[in-house]
């Protein structure tokens, strides 16, 4: 691995920038790789993920590895799937889940992390706050309307709905994406690997 590319992944694991707004303090969780092909953006680490220290260890991750069509093995391999989030740290939980990514993350590491991974063939963009970020000129009104315009941002880049259990709803009442965005996500999954 290339000097740029340790020394950043070293002050990303460092951060505190927003350690006072953090309840069980910072602790950044992600995964990368200069040789990356596959890149998925989420949101932040939920509260299991921040105890294991290690992304998707829970539900939504079962649930995406299945949309994936991969096994752990592979999903925990860094050359083959990054895992770059929003904010990198747990942002505590509000009335209704967890609290969004905290607004300091972003702007200091997205487009720096990004530049060391110059392999990247798919990007996986997760929930709302991810397609804001990444597909800032392409946004659509809302998440679903997002997702359901999926063709327009391939084939390198995929929106896709956040695989938690709280969107068992959203995923009953949008069929389609079982049907039609499943299928081609998972044949560019094995495409990009």
């Amino acid at each position: 691995m290339d000097t740029k590319f340790k020394n950043i992944v070293s002050e990303a694991r460092a951060c505190r920038i927003c350690e006072e707004h953090l309840p069980l303090g910072p602790r950044p969780v992600f995964q990368i790789s200069p040789k990356t092909k596959i890149l998925i953006v989420a949101q932040a680490p939920g509260i299991r993920v921040h105890k294991s220290g290690k992304p998707f260890t829970d539900s939504s991750g079962d649930r995406l590895r299945e949309w994936m069509g991969i096994d752990e093995t592979i999903f925990y391999d860094a050359d083959r799937v990054g895992i770059l989030p929003m904010g990198f740290c747990y942002p505590g939980t509000g009335k209704s889940g967890d609290l969004p990514p905290r607004k300091e993350c972003a702007p200091k590491w997205q487009a720096a992390l990004l530049s060391t991974m110059p392999e990247i063939k798919l990007k996986l963009v997760i929930g709302q706050y991810a397609q804001r970020w990444h597909l800032r000129e392409r946004q659509k009104k809302n998440l679903t309307e997002m997702v359901k315009s999926w063709q327009e941002y391939g084939p390198a880049i995929i929106p896709l709905p956040h695989p938690s259990p709280r969107n068992n709803i959203w995923l009953k009442k949008n069929r389609w994406f079982a049907e039609q965005l499943l299928p081609t996500l998972k044949d560019a999954v094995k495409s990009a690997l």
